[in-house]
């Protein structure tokens, strides 16, 4: 690679607190693709939490961080939260300044067709602002500008030692997850993200219900292995 096409990363500095910030009361209408997309996710982090215990895995929940500006907030597509907060069957909001509260330790937003500009340009903004761990931008429908070499189809940013939240990964995919330790990766033609546990995307991460049926399917493959051995010694 030419010194004229290396690639350099950019670290900057946020607010806690901006002006237009504040979290809208109105419910957007969204497209199949993007609750599709949604959805799958939260199933499979669904499975991963009971998998690994002490985790919560919520959708569109408000997350504030400052008490004095409530209204200020992010409310991801997807959550998750490690440990949950006390009382997590009521919960209305993450609010980081009560005991117990924490920001995600995973936060997903899938790009809406019908405001890009939010979760290309605000939305890392606000979640650096918010301590959130790791934020996915998800662009199944490459809708976001073209500023910066965008669209891209994945994103992710992860925050680092000194607690700056830093992108990490811009492009096609498939992309880390530090957070995580798997591997994010887009499949059905951009339409969908699925999880890995490597790079080569060779063992994906199920939900519950796919592995419900893996299950059963494995298990009728053997009862009809174990009768073919019965119907051949009676032979």
């Amino acid at each position: 690679m030419s010194s004229s096409t290396r690639e350099v990363g950019v670290r900057y500095t946020v607010p806690r607190l901006r002006a237009g910030w504040e979290l809208s009361e109105e419910t957007m209408p969204e497209s199949v693709v993007h609750d599709e997309a949604v959805e799958l996710l939260k199933a499979l982090l669904l499975a991963f939490a009971a998998r690994a215990g002490n985790m919560q895995v919520v959708r569109n929940l408000a997350v504030r961080w400052d008490a004095e500006h409530p209204q200020i907030g992010v409310d991801p597509d997807v959550s998750v939260l490690s440990p949950p907060p006390p009382n997590r069957a009521e919960l209305r909001s993450v609010r980081t300044w009560l005991e117990g509260h924490s920001a995600p330790i995973v936060a997903v937003e899938v790009v809406s067709e019908t405001n890009p500009h939010k979760d290309y340009v605000v939305a890392p903004d606000k979640y650096a602002a918010s301590g959130v761990g790791e934020l996915w931008i998800f662009d199944p429908m490459l809708a976001g500008p073209t500023s910066h070499g965008g669209p891209f189809r994945l994103q992710v940013w992860h925050r680092e030692g000194d607690g700056d939240l830093i992108r990490i990964y811009a492009g096609d995919g498939p992309a880390p997850s530090p957070t995580l330790n798997a591997y994010l990766v887009v499949v059905h033609e951009g339409r969908k993200l699925r999880i890995a546990d490597d790079a080569d995307a060779t063992r994906f991460w199920m939900t519950g219900e796919e592995s419900e049926r893996a299950a059963k399917d494995a298990a009728l493959a053997r009862i009809a292995e174990l009768e073919a051995k019965l119907a051949q010694r009676g032979q």
